[in-house]
């Protein structure tokens, strides 16, 4: 399948070349100039990557950034005039995956556009989850009862990508509150990974699989019958 590349970039020239850089016979680059376009191309189609300008018509990229990342972990490699090291840690925080100060080179850029995508493939391989009746895909952020679609919070997915990842493994209540709740809160309710857990335990109808080990934490049951 081909790749598909957005480039949110209003500099119409540098835009261009890029397209030019960066498409291939299985690679198909588009360009837009302003966030507007950009959230409904995304709608439409998610891209394998997005470039993106920090500074467009409408908006700042660090908002659509941080309102893109709401919905998908597609790789984003930000392009930007500012190299304060301040701007830089603000758009990895947001969850850039790279940040590339103006001018460039474009052979840089096209190494680490390849870089990027080879890492989405071996997350992308690794985010799709077969268990017995259960299908999860991560990266889409899907995942099915058989051929029924089942709506996880994204805290519920967080506790779910944890819990399979260490299939037949007992994740203490600590580290699931630490990895799950990483926003930085000083505060965590004790009660807030029982709620989540039930929460989905009912969704997945998975009660012989997420398994209590009391006084210790939580366990996917490893080839459950």
């Amino acid at each position: 399948m081909s790749e598909y590349i957005l480039i949110i970039e209003d500099d119409s020239a540098l835009a261009s070349g890029l397209c030019r850089a960066l498409t291939l016979k299985e690679r198909t680059v588009e360009n837009c100039s302003k966030i507007m376009e950009a959230r409904r191309i995304t709608e439409e189609r998610l891209p394998d990557m997005i470039i993106l300008d920090v500074n467009l018509p409408d908006g700042s990229g660090y908002d659509f950034l941080a309102e893109f990342r709401e919905k998908s972990d597609t790789p984003v490699i930000l392009l930007t005039a500012n190299d304060m090291e301040a701007d830089i840690v603000a758009g990895l925080e947001l969850g850039a995956d790279d940040y590339i100060t103006k001018p460039f080179s474009l052979a840089v850029l096209r190494a680490r556009v390849n870089a990027q995508l080879r890492k989405k493939q071996c997350r992308q391989h690794q985010a799709e989850t077969y268990m017995g009746k259960y299908r999860f895909y991560f990266d889409k952020m899907k995942f099915f009862i058989g051929d029924r679609t089942v709506e996880l919070s994204k805290t519920e997915q967080k506790l779910l990508r944890i819990l399979t990842d260490n299939e037949g493994i007992t994740v203490s209540r600590n580290e699931l509150v630490d990895r799950i709740w990483t926003d930085g809160a000083e505060y965590v309710d004790e009660n807030a990974l029982s709620v989540t857990v039930k929460r989905l335990r009912d969704k997945l109808e998975a009660h012989k699989y997420i398994k209590t080990v009391y006084g210790v934490g939580y366990m996917w049951v490893k080839n459950h019958e």
